[in-house]
């Protein structure tokens, strides 16, 4: 038996001027505006996030952290990432691997790509192999693509270890 799930999650920069760091992937990025949200709004992670929890048929991160954040000022979606991982663990399942694609004018990604995913994969308890990453920056197509923020698209496939 083996799952699959999608998940996406999209952030606005925010003003000039806030001192909030942008974090992707667990990596601060050096540099850069962060992302709007009441959490550090890694977008990278809440993707991941929803693409786990609806492979193995949950509901997307708000419905999860909301209460973690707004009530007991949990921030770091590092820790958020506990609860599908938990999750999985219940159902049986392990994670085959994941891919990770991010739309967005700025930071360039491939600096930080290989740091994002060896974060990814402590996290995650994979092997970096596991994991796909690339990012556009969307040509001045979208929000995203003009610099007015970042969106992530994640996948995941699941195998059922019960066998």
């Amino acid at each position: 038996m083996f799952y699959v799930g999608f998940g996406q999650d999209s952030h606005h920069f925010v003003e000039e001027g806030d001192d909030k760091p942008l974090v992707l992937g667990g990596v601060v990025i050096p540099g850069e505006r962060g992302l709007k949200g009441n959490s550090d709004a890694d977008v990278i992670l809440h993707a991941v996030f929803n693409a786990l929890t609806q492979a193995v048929g949950g509901r997307s991160i708000g419905y999860y952290c909301d209460k973690l954040c707004l009530e007991d000022g949990i921030t770091d979606s590092r820790e958020y990432l506990k609860i599908p991982l938990q999750m999985l663990a219940e159902k049986r399942c392990v994670i085959n691997n994941l891919g990770v694609s991010l739309e967005g004018r700025r930071p360039r990604i491939e600096p930080w790509s290989d740091a994002i995913k060896q974060s990814l994969a402590q996290l995650l308890g994979i092997e970096e192999s596991q994991i796909g990453l690339n990012a556009t920056s969307g040509e001045k197509l979208t929000a995203f693509g003009r610099g007015e923020g970042i969106q992530a698209f994640a996948i995941v496939s699941l195998a059922d270890f019960r066998f």
